[in-house]
């Protein structure tokens, strides 16, 4: 059987039986059978299945990787990329929000500001963190990150992954879209480098709250919109069920937003997408991240406000 562990997306299944396939002879391997040279020729078809498979993916197979259970999440970056980091909790207003995480620690030897939602991994961090759709308090949160990092002159790194904001009562009576109001606000009035990445989904004013960044970067199989694809159905259709037509037609992929210069950067996903190899996935980030970074340096913080509000007034002004 293939790796109980991975999960395999619909549109996987030959790779899923090609991998099955694989297991099986390495079983028969293991009991004394020399099928080496078998095995190998069905692994290499595999490969390349996967391979051709992910070079030709609709953006509703898109939308499905991004949402992928096993990709690269929040606290994996910052477990990977940032040394010392102190998690800071709370938006000295109301309370705690597990959906949006934040702190400050060191990359690569460096003072830096990192905040983002996390999903969870498990059934129960999932119900702990609301599945990365955060309440006003997270994105008050956000901004308590960024006035205490305008401060003290410390860059600022967002990790973005979210269905959009919690849109629960509680966080309408307490303010959801003023509370995304003021974050992005604060994004545009950084007067440090900020770095955007959308590392699953980007959706609505969720993750434009994070996203106002002088580098907006993205993964390959990343997604990013004003709206989800099954909200879009529901409104323009009436029906649910069609999320796979408007994920087609909204132009939601990475290659779209370079296209009309939303993001700057595509980051190039291990073959299989980042769930495949997320060590691979975030070395490539972290190497972004400082490239980025290298970029801004040396930018007083006038220039740097007028670099990022430039950036997003050229938006859909050309086409690269």
């Amino acid at each position: 059987m293939p790796d109980p562990m991975r999960s395999y997306l619909d549109f996987e299944k030959p790779v899923a039986e090609l991998d099955s396939k694989v297991d099986e002879l390495r079983a028969m391997a293991a009991s004394g059978t020399d099928i080496g040279e078998e095995v190998s020729r069905i692994e290499e078809k595999a490969g390349q299945a996967l391979a051709e498979l992910y070079a030709n993916l609709t953006p509703w197979q898109k939308t499905m990787v991004a949402r992928h259970p096993q990709r690269p999440h929040f606290t994996d970056f910052v477990g990977g990329l940032i040394t010392e980091f102190t998690p800071l909790a709370g938006d000295r207003k109301f309370g705690e929000d597990a959906a949006l995480l934040g702190g400050f620690g060191r990359f690569r030897g460096e003072p830096i500001c990192v905040m983002g939602q996390e999903k969870g991994a498990t059934t129960e961090s999932r119900l702990k963190h609301n599945f990365g759709m955060a309440r006003p308090e997270g994105y008050r949160k956000a901004v308590r990150l960024m006035e205490m990092a305008e401060r003290f002159g410390i860059p600022v790194l967002s990790l973005v992954d979210s269905a959009g904001a919690y849109p629960g009562i509680g966080a309408e009576e307490r303010g959801q879209a003023e509370a995304i109001a003021r974050s992005t606000d604060a994004c545009l009035a950084l007067g440090v480098p900020n770095v955007a990445i959308i590392t699953g989904e980007g959706m609505s004013g969720g993750a434009i709250a994070l996203t106002t960044a002088n580098r907006v970067l993205m993964l390959e199989h990343a997604i990013y919109s004003v709206i989800s694809p099954e909200a879009a159905s529901s409104i323009l259709w009436r029906d649910g069920t069609k999320a796979q037509e408007a994920a087609n037609s909204m132009k939601i992929t990475a290659q779209d937003m370079l296209r009309f210069g939303v993001v700057d950067t595509i980051l190039k996903e291990p073959v299989g997408g980042a769930h495949r190899d997320p060590a691979a996935m975030i070395a490539a980030t972290g190497e972004a991240i400082a490239q980025a970074l290298d970029e801004l340096k040396g930018l007083d913080a006038d220039a740097i406000r007028k670099q990022r509000r430039q950036k997003f007034i050229e938006i859909g002004r050309k086409l690269s």
